[in-house]
């Protein structure tokens, strides 16, 4: 199955930290059997309204191959990540 995950990321993380993020997401999706079809990094954007206090955030974008079953491991490793403000899981169509 095909899917996608939007996340946004705090703005205030330094650069690296943010790229060591977007890496240990794509790494979760292999290590549970899944392969990275593309990320792509949309960069700073305004949301649609304050999280935390804060109506910015970096947006990315990646969409991967995965198992039905793999989903709910990578959401919860997402929710318990810091710098992670928001998260979303779609099926690719």
């Amino acid at each position: 199955m095909k899917y996608e995950m939007l996340y946004l990321i705090d703005t205030s993380i330094a650069e690296e930290a943010r790229d060591a993020l977007i890496a240990k997401f794509e790494d979760v999706v292999k290590n549970l059997g899944g392969t990275v079809v593309s990320t792509d990094k949309w960069g700073v954007k305004k949301t649609a309204y304050p999280i935390n206090y804060k109506s910015e955030a970096f947006y990315v974008l990646m969409t991967f191959e995965a198992e039905g079953s793999s989903i709910k491991e990578l959401d919860r490793i997402a929710g318990i990540t810091d710098g992670v403000m928001r998260r979303m899981i779609t099926k690719a169509i």
